[in-house]
């Protein structure tokens, strides 16, 4: 029963988390509008690092456990 209960609120939170996130993605995605938005190539270089920085680190501790790092983004200058 505690196994049902466990894996119950995993799925939970594991929906309302990944469609969360997938929202935000596409927010992020909406700054790509260049009538909207001026940036540079680097700018989306840094945005699309650090994206994928986090992925790597989310596989990670699914497969290794791997410890969490800084959830903050900046711009380099």
């Amino acid at each position: 029963m505690v196994e049902n209960k466990k894996r119950d609120k995993f799925e939970e939170l594991a929906e309302k988390r990944v469609t969360e996130t997938i929202k935000k993605i596409r927010l992020i995605g909406n700054l790509a509008n260049r009538n909207n938005y001026d940036y540079t190539d680097e700018h989306v270089k840094q945005i699309l690092s650090k994206l994928e920085e986090e992925f790597r680190l989310l596989k990670a501790k699914f497969n290794d456990g791997e410890k969490e790092k800084v959830a903050t983004f900046k711009f380099r200058k």
